[in-house]
């Protein structure tokens, strides 16, 4: 039995799974101003993947390199939330808006 593509997948659901509260945590602490390490994580982890030859390795490095680079968007959308007030501000960081 091969179980590789299960792991896989169960790989992608928790690495997919840890960034949620990552964007959370991040908005509300540092803003969208370190967007540029989400960036730099996702280009890292694309050439990466390129170069690991295990494809279990290089598939779950390929996702976290594009749920880095999804991380962005939504650190983005996260901040349009908090101003809709659906997500609470931090009180002790100043807002340009």
């Amino acid at each position: 039995m091969y179980i590789e593509g299960l792991l896989i997948g169960i790989c992608t659901f928790l690495i997919i799974g840890l960034f949620h509260p990552v964007v959370i945590k991040a908005e509300y602490y540092t803003g969208t101003k370190f967007w540029w390490v989400f960036l730099l994580l996702g280009l890292g982890g694309i050439i990466g993947s390129l170069y690991i030859e295990d494809t279990f390795w290089a598939a779950l490095l390929g996702v976290f390199a594009f749920s880095s680079l999804w991380t962005i968007k939504e650190l983005f959308d996260q901040k349009k939330r908090v101003q809709k007030g659906w997500f609470p501000r931090n009180p002790k960081r100043k807002y340009d808006y």
